[in-house]
């Protein structure tokens, strides 16, 4: 797949919000205001965020990068064991290729063969096979976020407005009341949502931004004392609630007893939106067996997740979003149609395009 050129907007008129004057200095918490030279903020710490920045660190750009987590990766998740968010990726285009080459010969990632079915009401259950090449992190999803974290800054923070100096440099104001700066550009790898209210300064952009559409998905984990007897590790399923269902202990380097992840249909997730974690659990459990034939011992344990922003509901092609003439970009896997292998694409995208700028 080849990489989509960057959709950049020349905008000749914006509208601007500064609440500061000039030749006003911050003496609150502000990144960069004993230097000379302004770097680079990167808002949002997946995998696209975490590919903008190490872009611009190979550059020898000055970056932090903000996240409102504790942990950086997104919907790669936060457990480093069970894989609630991404369950797998795959590589087409050559620059990831490379990439993953890299990953794997460092030990970060592995190739993962499941014993892998479908399932649908007509045919019922039944082997898969194809030739993918699937990818997973080890020893967990979670753990590539934090390889990938390079020598670039990074800061816990949620940000919630962005301001532009007289100079045209920007300020980041956070939720708690810190400000950060001046950067001399930003970068945006969040969802559209979020992201949108960041653009009032090129309302172009905002526009296009508010109009994406994301939907959810619920996510089970549970664990059992025993292995289930079944012969399926991984299964794509086409009918009822479930979306994806999945043995976490057959991935490489996934220790301790036996786990299943199970992922819902975003049309059931929007469903079943506000219920309680533990009618998701039986709702989705229930499917399970149904797809199986098992009856399922009582885990012991399980948990679920909303993911309210999983995946873009059409398939975009726009690489990356730019208001040049604002240094301001906008990245993710959703301006490309979701995957793993589109929030990295996205990020260099983003980056190349504002150091080409």
């Amino acid at each position: 797949m080849q990489s989509c050129p960057v959709l950049r907007r020349t905008l000749d008129s914006v509208m601007l919000s500064s609440s500061t004057t000039a030749g006003q200095s911050f003496e609150r918490k502000v990144w960069g205001m004993h230097t000379n030279k302004a770097g680079v903020a990167v808002i949002g710490g997946g995998l696209a965020g975490l590919s903008a920045a190490n872009s611009l660190t190979e550059a020898n750009v000055a970056v932090m990068l903000f996240e409102r987590n504790s942990t950086l990766g997104g919907r790669l998740g936060s457990d480093t064991q069970t894989d609630m968010g991404a369950q797998y990726f795959t590589a087409r285009h050559p620059a990831f290729r490379q990439a993953c080459r890299e990953w794997e010969a460092d030990g970060w990632i592995a190739e993962w063969s499941p014993r892998l079915y479908r399932h649908d009401l007509e045919q019922g259950l039944r082997p898969s096979s194809d030739d993918i090449q699937r990818l997973v992190g080890v020893p967990g999803m979670a753990t590539l976020a934090d390889h990938l974290q390079q020598s670039f800054a990074r800061q816990q923070a949620t940000i919630t407005q962005l301001q532009q100096a007289t100079d045209g440099e920007w300020i980041l104001q956070a939720a708690d009341g810190a400000e950060y700066g001046p950067f001399t550009a930003v970068v945006l790898a969040i969802p559209p949502a979020s992201a949108a209210e960041l653009l009032y300064a090129a309302p172009s952009l905002q526009q296009d931004v508010a109009r994406v559409r994301m939907r959810p998905c619920w996510s089970l984990a549970m664990t059992f004392e025993q292995p289930l007897p079944t012969q399926v590790d991984a299964c794509f399923v086409r009918d009822g609630p479930l979306d994806w269902l999945a043995r976490n202990n057959s991935k490489p380097q996934r220790a301790g007893n036996e786990s299943w992840v199970l992922q819902s249909t975003s049309t059931w997730a929007e469903q079943h939106e506000h219920d309680q974690p533990a009618r998701v659990i039986t709702e989705l459990s229930r499917a399970m067996e149904q797809i199986t034939g098992l009856t399922l011992p009582a885990p012991s344990s399980s948990q679920a997740r909303y993911w309210a922003q999983a995946r873009p509901a059409e398939e975009l092609k726009w690489g990356a979003l730019a208001a040049p003439r604002l240094n301001l970009y906008i990245c993710g896997d959703w301006c490309l149609g979701g995957r793993m292998e589109n929030a990295w694409l996205s990020g260099r995208q983003a980056a190349k395009a504002l150091l080409d700028s």
